[in-house]
């Protein structure tokens, strides 16, 4: 197992070895102001006549919009308008979210506020703007709406029955998207199989709870025609094209600024209907208009994600060879496809994902993503991959139990070999390099699995049960333009970064990958301190502010190492170019025969420094008359990156939990989790580690707590954080990481993301140790969230 610290092939000279930063845990320098409370959220900041705005959004799933009466709000002090869809209408275009890839995706037109019809409870339909919260508040309870609540499409297993309301009569149907995957000779590979198992999954819908909710603040000025806005988002980018084309402004026009934003995770990466109601609304009314989330809104208004009903089967023969996978997927995704990403990539990843570690080669797919009357889902942390993951590992315990062949080593026996690269998997994705089988062995090492296996035998004798699960996983990661572009999305796959060397010698870096919280800041700080050659106490990262840095995809897809971090490395790497052919013409000595060290400029020879960069600085924007006449350089240079090489560049890893059920209540006690993470080149093991163990935590949530409860009618029975469970401190178990690195050729960083893997592999690793607990009676639950009740249900006792 490569060190952390290991820079082979990594090219950064000439800096020497003792100025290094990247493989180390360095701390996050920009953490003590977020410490000291001395961050700007979006809710922190207050600007002149600002107005604020609240939404009446549905009460039911499903309603037809008869007439909107709003005078009484509208004459309480205070108020500034009332404004519905129609109003709105006007300003702001409808969209559809679909992406060409996807063939025969279809969505209905949606607006910012709904007209017609509300599709979903939470959807907005009035905005109500007055000069403080609590004004628009009390005139929010004047609004009087008259509908007629129409029916209600809920089951997505009733969704395409002919009996089923249409949502959208205009489509035809209830079916948004369907896919259908056959590879190899699947029946026959059934047919002659030894041992097939098979198993119906359920995945309950979840969301995503940060620690900040969404909001924004928009500012129009009508003297020239320009919008600011402020907003807690992943992808400012494609926030300023989006306003641009829904309103008709040109992209220098358009100003979008991502301050300090308290966690995302996919959440924040979307464009919502009220997204462009208050960008709309500053626009009709001249003035900066302010909407912040509470938390009782955000469980109907932001996305939802991972409501599926997984079939699958899988084939082996009683050596212990896999054969083939087989799954049919059903997910639903809400009224409408959410703008700009699309609804059906996640079940789209289910498809492609299935099976993936393993060298099987014959695979069948169905995937259908039907409409519903529930909050729209959408890409959030892991995007199918948790749910490809579980349906996957679960088979393949499933197999390994009827072989009477430990899940261990029949997964050492299937996984793809570590020499067997570059390959593809059976759905036709491309591996670059990947390391199942170290990770294995690592695995196998960290958690003493003999002996876990003797306590756990022991223990059962006993009266305790106890259970150990495995879940080796995929992920993808550094995506190219074939993930969003090639479908006509408007969704940036490079990124650039801009690198300046101010007079005083303090390097400015400029990146359009912003911080969410989980560090990427402090990496770029490290990859521009070592790629410059500066201390790291001198490096300034100024991202998230579309006026500023260059244009780029923003934060998603475990893209921030290795596609923003490779454009900080070009251009850093192309200042100290800059900084030494200076240093040269400044010394009239040959840039051969100088290097960098701690922001000096050094005799190769003698080890002696000879030129500070702050004189580099000053002479090279104030004394350029003293340098020869022909002599030109920059002192601020811009590069980016798009990875090419790929579709995607595939991560991999091993995670396992152990567990204890007790029979008599079916509570689940978390005892150790242990992941073994290979994401390419580690470039602060520290951080890595806790974006892990954070994203283990996600996928707990989802395998154990998280569940959005809906009623027959389609209203949400838990929509706050009192009933909505999330996993909490005395929840989790110790989780131990440790690191195989198999760094990309792709980028000379070779850096891979690390993001999603925990919560990829997590739900799959507590499934499967809790089914491992139930094994001597016989039962198995593969209904996500497994609650208590469902174990104890499984077990007969209710």
């Amino acid at each position: 197992m490569n060190k952390p610290n290991d820079l082979a092939g990594l090219v950064l000279d000439p800096v020497t070895a003792d100025q290094r930063y990247i493989g180390e845990s360095e701390p996050r320098h920009s953490a003590k102001r977020l410490l000291e409370g001395q961050g700007t959220y979006v809710d922190d900041l207050q600007f002149p006549r600002m107005g604020h705005v609240v939404y009446w959004r549905s009460p039911v799933a499903h309603m037809r919009i008869i007439q909107i009466h709003s005078a009484a709000a509208r004459n309480l002090p205070g108020v500034l308008a009332v404004v519905d869809g129609v109003q709105m209408a006007t300003i702001c275009k409808p969209w559809v979210a679909t992406l060409s890839h996807l063939a025969g995706m279809k969505s209905a037109p949606q607006h910012a506020l709904a007209i017609e019809r509300a599709c979903w409870q939470g959807e907005p339909v009035v905005a109500v703007v007055a000069e403080s919260r609590a004004q628009a508040e009390d005139a929010l309870q004047l609004i009087e709406v008259e509908w007629e609540e129409l029916p209600a499409v809920v089951s997505m297993l009733t969704a395409l029955d002919p009996a089923t309301p249409l949502i959208h009569p205009e489509l035809g149907d209830n079916l948004c998207f369907t896919r259908s995957l056959n590879v190899g000779e699947v029946d026959a590979q059934f047919a002659a199989a030894d041992v097939i198992a098979e198993a119906t999954f359920g995945f309950g819908r979840h969301t995503g709870v940060t620690l900040e909710p969404r909001c924004q603040i928009a500012d129009y000025n009508p003297g020239d025609h320009r919008l600011t806005v402020y907003h807690s988002q992943q992808a400012p980018h494609m926030m300023q094209d989006l306003y641009c084309r829904q309103f008709g402004l040109a992209e220098s026009d358009v100003h979008v600024i991502c301050k300090d934003v308290g966690g995302s995770f996919g959440i924040k990466v979307h464009a919502y209907p009220d997204d462009f109601a208050t960008v709309g609304l500053a626009i009709l009314l001249g003035r900066p208009i302010k909407f912040v989330a509470d938390r009782l809104e955000s469980f109907t208004s932001d996305i939802h994600a991972r409501e599926h009903q997984v079939k699958g089967r899988i084939a082996a023969t009683k050596q212990g060879d896999i054969l083939a996978f087989e799954i049919d997927d059903l997910t639903a995704i809400g009224p409408y496809s959410m703008f700009p990403r699309t609804s059906a990539i996640e079940g789209n990843q289910v498809v492609n994902l299935v099976g993936g570690p393993y060298k099987h080669q014959h695979y069948r797919a169905q995937l259908s993503v039907v409409f519903q009357n529930k909050t729209p889902t959408c890409q959030y942390r892991g995007v199918g991959h948790p749910i490809a993951c579980a349906v996957t590992e679960a088979l393949v315990d499933l197999a390994a139990e009827k072989l009477q062949m430990d899940p261990l080593v029949f997964r050492q026996r299937n996984v793809i070999p570590d020499d067997a690269y570059p390959c593809s998997g059976a759905s036709g994705i491309k591996f670059e390099i990947l390391s199942h089988e170290q990770c294995l062995r690592t695995i196998e090492k960290m958690m003493n699995y003999t002996e876990l296996r003797q306590e756990q035998a022991t223990l059962r004798k006993k009266g305790i049960y106890r259970g150990i699960g495995f879940a080796a996983l995929i992920e993808l990661t550094n995506p190219s333009a074939a993930f969003y572009g090639v479908g006509g999305a408007r969704i940036a796959s490079q990124d650039g970064a801009t690198a300046r060397l101010d007079p005083s010698g303090v390097v400015s870096i400029m990146v359009g990958v912003g911080e969410q919280g989980q560090g990427t800041e402090g990496i770029y700080a490290q990859i521009a301190a070592d790629a410059v050659g500066v201390p790291i106490a001198d490096v300034r990262i100024i991202t998230g502010d579309t006026a500023v840095t260059p244009y780029g995809g923003g934060t998603w897809a475990s893209r921030g190492a290795g596609i923003g971090g490779e454009a900080v490395l070009l251009a850093a790497q192309a200042l100290q170019e800059n900084i030494l052919r200076l240093a040269g013409a400044i010394l009239q000595r040959d840039t051969a025969e100088l290097l960098v060290r701690r922001s000096q400029i050094i005799d190769k020879a003698t080890g002696q420094a000879v030129l500070p960069f702050s004189e580099i600085g000053r002479i090279g924007y104030f004394r350029t008359d003293t340098l020869p006449n022909d002599f030109k350089v920059d002192l601020m240079v811009t590069r980016h990156y798009a990875q090419r090489d790929y579709p995607f560049i595939f991560t991999n890893g091993v995670q396992a939990s152990y567990v204890e059920v007790d029979l008599d209540t079916g509570f689940v006690t978390l005892l150790k989790h242990w992941a073994v993470e290979d994401c390419g080149r580690v470039l602060n093991p520290m951080l890595v580690d806790e974006q892990v163990r954070g994203a283990i935590v996600q996928g707990i949530g989802g395998a154990l707590y998280e569940e959005c409860l809906y009623d027959d009618s389609g209203l949400l029975r838990n929509g706050n954080m009192a009933d909505y469970l999330v996993p909490m401190a005395n929840e989790m178990p110790d989780i131990e990481v440790a690191h195989v690195q198999t760094p990309t050729a792709s980028s000379q960083l070779g850096a891979k993301g690390a993001g999603e893997a925990g919560t990829a592999g997590a739900p799959a690793a507590v499934m499967n140790a809790i089914n491992d607990a139930l094994m001597p009676f016989k039962v198995k639950v593969f209904e996500q969230p497994i609650t208590s009740e469902k174990i104890l249900h499984a077990l007969g006792k209710i």
